[in-house]
């Protein structure tokens, strides 16, 4: 069995609320989660391919579980360590519709300020007018950072430019679903 995201960042992986209620509405595994992240528009991570158990048909309609409820689900402790999921969740927190009460709220709920935290950092680097990033920031504790080398690196969050006309340029743009 691997280990949860909660053992490599050395806490203890607790009981999830979001996860129950995941679960409730027919979302079967973190893969799951994955897929209904890619059916609302995180096209960057792939085409949604099916959900494994096929009934999950509640937990997409945004109104049962939302963008925000989404993006901290796929960064609960409690789940499989997984980069690419946390790179989804980053991604995921920067949907049209988060609202930053909610975030603040189930951040605290399901124990993983410091991801919240570390995201909204590397995001404040690329988007410094984005109010959201700013107002996570403001409210969030300033923990202590995570182990070295858990969490995605700031890179792994955007598409970057190479070479185009202009030359060699260095643009950065935070990955976030389509509308």
């Amino acid at each position: 069995m691997s280990s949860t995201l909660a053992n490599r960042m050395g806490t203890s992986t607790h009981i999830s609320p979001l996860m129950h209620k995941a679960k409730r509405l027919g979302v079967a595994s973190p893969d799951d989660l994955e897929e209904i992240a890619i059916a609302r528009g995180l096209r960057y991570f792939g085409q949604a391919s099916g959900f494994g158990n096929g009934n999950t048909m509640d937990a997409l309609n945004p109104e049962n579980f939302t963008n925000g409820e989404l993006a901290i689900a796929l960064m609960s402790p409690s789940l499989p360590y997984s980069l690419t999921r946390l790179r989804m969740a980053g991604a995921m927190l920067g949907a049209e519709d988060v609202s930053p009460p909610e975030i603040l709220r189930l951040a605290r709920l399901e124990r993983c300020e410091t991801i919240v935290r570390h995201i909204a950092e590397c995001a404040f680097k690329v988007e410094p007018l984005q109010p959201l990033w700013a107002t996570l920031l403001e409210h969030l504790p300033n923990l202590p950072p995570p182990p070295p080398d858990i969490l995605p690196h700031p890179s792994r969050f955007v598409a970057m430019s190479g070479i185009d006309r202009t030359g060699r340029t260095n643009r950065m743009q935070w990955i976030r679903p389509a509308p």
